[in-house]
């Protein structure tokens, strides 16, 4: 009995680390979001109870199904192009009818690999330079709000660095944990017995043009590029074949679901995933599917406290809580900065493509983050036009 309680302590331990990492990291990321399309506080409180229950459910679901550890998470990143991004004056029910098609669009990537192949075919320096582009804004707040709020921000920075430098993986979480303590002391921030209601609504998605250009199509490439393909490029690293098909088509579909409850677009983790998948969730790979079936038990446990968590983002100051989620972004703008300058014949136009993305300038109520992947492919394809001789 004690033997087989030690068995499953490293796997239990494992995903409880990578669910709390993950979502003390990301959650004020997704609340910006919200904010920006304009949800209110239950829509907000009740969209993050639900995506904590679904990508719980789906990670043990698919864990348990195949065996290895296997972790749904939110796009975070795709979060970020939302708060980011021009979407303010969309509508809501918008907002939900562009993440049902970009659901459509995972579940078809899942039973149709040639779409998935089309977008790996768009050259990494621009998907790359597009999510840097549309998180730049993000990852400057820390260092703007420290003018306004040195006490505040500045030591938050401090921990954040050092911590990024002795253990990568808690500064985030840490950082962010002592920016929301600091920020509730010095505003006096409070919860109260209703906050902890939460109350779920059915929604009716809606559609337009911003909705399909500025959202799902955007969406879409993010999470591929930045989540989907990464996660198993990860799990591939450890040794797991991932079962595309099934992944695929279970976060998009998952996604669909989500979108007529007020949720948000799912799909495999990244940075999650190696915590799972390493040799500290388990000696034995066969039984590290296990580290994300407990994470998948956290997850829900978190769902309960949700409404604390958004009433206490409700009261932040705006800047505060873009710098607290700013520092969650910058180990992705860092990598998106690498990828965008590894071939030389591609930088110029990874640089175009981010300046774009940056401006959030738009054109025919259709956001930068699209615009900035057209003009990035259309500048890569002049410079392999051959040059006109003088005659």
């Amino acid at each position: 009995m004690a033997s087989k309680a030690a068995d499953l302590k490293a796997p239990i331990i494992a995903g409880t680390v990578a669910s709390i990492t993950g979502t003390a990291a990301t959650t004020a990321i997704f609340l910006s979001a919200f904010v920006a399309i304009g949800a209110t506080k239950a829509q907000t409180v009740s969209m993050v109870a639900i995506m904590l229950v679904f990508y719980g459910s789906l990670s043990i679901l698919l864990s348990w199904r195949f065996k290895m550890p296997l972790s749904v998470v939110w796009s975070t990143p795709g979060a970020a192009l939302l708060a980011g991004s021009s979407v303010t004056g969309i509508g809501f029910n918008n907002a939900m009818g562009g993440i049902l098609v970009c659901g459509l669009l995972l579940a078809l990537t899942g039973l149709w690999p040639k779409l998935g192949e089309i977008v790996s075919a768009i050259p990494k320096s621009i998907a790359s330079a597009m999510l840097a582009g549309v998180i730049f804004s993000f990852c400057v707040a820390p260092f703007a709000a420290s003018a306004d709020y040195p006490m505040l921000v500045l030591p938050v920075i401090a921990v954040w660095l050092i911590l990024y430098w002795l253990a990568p993986v808690w500064s985030s979480p840490v950082a962010i944990v002592l920016a929301f303590t600091l920020i509730g002391l010095n505003q006096g921030l409070s919860v109260s017995a209703a906050d902890w209601l939460i109350t779920v609504e059915l929604v009716q998605p809606s559609f337009n043009l911003a909705s399909i250009f500025t959202i799902a199509l955007p969406l879409y490439l993010v999470a591929m590029a930045s989540q989907n393909i990464p996660g198993i490029a990860i799990m591939n690293s450890y040794g797991y074949k991932v079962p595309f098909r099934a992944s695929l088509t279970t976060t998009g579909l998952g996604t669909v679901v989500a979108s007529f409850l007020g949720g948000f677009v799912m799909n495999l983790a990244a940075i999650t995933a190696a915590l799972n998948a390493n040799e500290q969730a388990h000696k034995d790979p066969s039984k590290r599917w296990l580290a994300s079936v407990s994470g998948g038990v956290v997850y829900w446990i978190f769902a309960i406290f949700t409404g604390i968590a958004v009433a206490f983002v409700y009261q932040t100051p705006r800047d505060l809580l873009l710098a607290a989620s700013g520092l969650a972004l910058l180990p992705t703008i860092v990598n998106a900065f690498n990828v965008m300058v590894e071939t030389a014949s591609e930088r110029l136009p990874a640089v175009i493509t981010f300046l774009i993305a940056s401006s959030g300038v738009a054109f025919f109520s259709v956001g930068a983050a699209f615009w900035a992947i057209l003009a990035g492919l259309a500048v890569i394809q002049l410079l392999k036009l051959k040059r006109p001789t003088k005659a």
